[in-house]
C-alpha cells in the first residue's frame, strides 16, 4: 500500500495540507459534472427496460462482484432474466463487446467472467449506453439491467441506485480523491436508493432514513485451478509452504477470510487491483498458492505449465444479504416472478 492510500484511512496532517489543491480541482470538476446532469445541459439516456446501479462513492474494493453474483443467482431462482453491463476494468474492449466465461480476461476484464459464469449475459464497453443497448439487442428476453460500478456514470438513467460500503474501512478521512478514498462526496449517500454494507457496519454514520442491506461473504472450500471437484480443507495445506496471492482492491479482506477458514499462509503477496498476472509471480519455493475467484480466471489464461497450474488453488466466496435485496428491487420496480 502507497503512502497515500494509507494516508486515507490514518490521516497525516501535512500530506493533506499537501493535497488540498489537487483535492478542490477534483471536486470542482466532480461537482460540475453532476450539476451538468441535473440541469439537463447534458443528456441522460434510458434503456427500454429498468436500470439498478451496483456502485460506490470511494475507491478499492467493497464486494460489489460477489454482491452481483448473489443478485443473479436470486433473479434467476425467481425466472427473472437479468444482464449485466460493465465498464470492463483491466480489459482492452474500448466499444460493446460480450464477454464469456470462456472469454479473455485481457479483453473484457476479470470480473464480468466471473459475472457471465453466473449464467447471465455481460457486455462491457467504457460507454455503458451502448453495452447496454448492445446487450438487449443479442438478448432480448432481458428484463432488468444491472450496472456493475456505474454510480457516476450519469449519461446513463438509472431506475435504483444501490452503494456498497466496506464496513470496516467505511469512508476512510471521508475526503475526495486524492487526499482521501472518495470519487463523490459522504453527502452522495443522501441521494442513493439503498446502501448494502460489506461486514460489521455498526460504526459507519449513515442517512436514517436510507434502506440498508447487511452483506456476510462466506467462504467455500478450497479447489483446484483445474478441477473444482477437487477440495482441500484447512488441514489439506498442514505442513506445506502456503503462499496467499491476491490482486484486488483490498486484499487484506482476502488474507484475513483464508486465515478464519484455518489456512496458515507463510507469505501474503499483494498485487495492484486487476493485475494482469504473469508466470513469474508464482512464487518458486510455494508448494501451494491460494488465491481469489477473480484472480483465478486470469491465472488460467496466464499458467501454461502443468506444474505451476498444479499448484494453484482457489478460495471461492458467496455472498448472503439481509433482508432480501432481490424482493426489495422487485418490489421497488413492481416487477413480478417469472415474467
Amino acid at each position: 500500500m502507497s503512502l497515500i492510500e494509507r494516508h486515507w484511512y490514518r490521516p497525516r496532517g501535512w500530506l493533506t495540507a499537501l493535497l488540498a489543491p489537487p483535492e478542490g480541482l477534483f471536486a470542482l470538476l466532480a461537482a460540475l459534472r453532476r450539476l451538468a446532469f441535473r440541469r439537463g445541459w447534458a443528456t441522460r439516456e434510458r434503456l427500454p427496460v429498468p436500470v439498478v446501479v451496483i456502485g460506490n462513492i470511494n475507491v478499492g474494493g467493497v464486494g460489489k462482484t460477489p454482491l452481483t453474483q448473489a443478485l443473479l443467482r436470486e433473479f434467476a431462482a425467481r425466472g427473472v432474466r437479468v444482464g449485466v453491463i460493465s465498464r470492463g476494468y483491466g480489459g482492452s474492449a474500448r466499444e460493446a463487446t460480450e464477454a464469456r466465461p470462456d472469454g479473455d480476461p485481457a479483453v473484457v476484464g476479470d470480473e464480468p467472467l466471473l459475472l457471465a459464469a453466473a449464467g447471465a449475459p455481460v457486455v462491457v464497453g467504457r460507454d455503458r449506453v451502448a453495452a447496454g443497448r448492445h446487450l438487449l439487442a443479442r438478448h432480448p428476453d432481458v428484463r432488468l439491467i444491472l450496472s456493475d460500478d456505474g454510480l457516476q456514470h450519469y449519461r446513463l438513467a438509472r431506475d435504483l441506485e444501490i452503494a456498497v460500503l466496506d464496513g470496516r474501512r467505511g469512508l476512510g478521512n471521508g475526503r475526495l480523491l486524492p487526499n482521501g478514498p472518495l470519487r463523490e462526496p459522504p453527502s452522495r449517500l443522501k441521494t442513493v436508493d439503498a446502501v448494502v454494507v460489506n461486514g460489521d457496519g455498526a460504526a459507519l454514520d449513515l442517512p436514517a432514513a436510507l434502506p440498508r442491506f447487511a452483506m456476510t461473504l462466506r467462504p467455500g472450500a478450497c479447489h483446484a485451478l483445474d478441477d473444482p471437484s477437487n477440495t482441500r480443507d484447512a488441514a489439506g495445506f498442514a505442513g506445506l509452504n502456503v503462499v496467499a496471492m491476491a490482486g484486488i482492491g483490498h486484499p487484506q479482506r482476502f488474507f484475513d477470510t483464508l486465515a478464519g477458514q484455518g489456512v496458515a499462509a507463510g507469505r501474503h503477496l499483494s498485487f495492484p487491483d486487476h493485475h494482469a498476472f504473469a508466470p513469474g509471480d508464482i512464487p518458486a519455493d510455494a508448494d501451494a498458492v491460494i488465491v481469489t475467484s477473480k484472480d483465478a480466471v486470469k491465472l488460467a489464461r496466464a499458467l501454461h505449465d502443468a506444474a505451476q497450474r498444479a499448484r494453484l488453488w482457489v478460495l471461492p466466496v458467496q455472498a448472503t444479504l439481509a433482508p432480501d435485496l432481490c424482493e426489495w428491487i422487485l418490489a421497488r420496480l413492481k416487477m413480478e416472478h417469472g415474467r
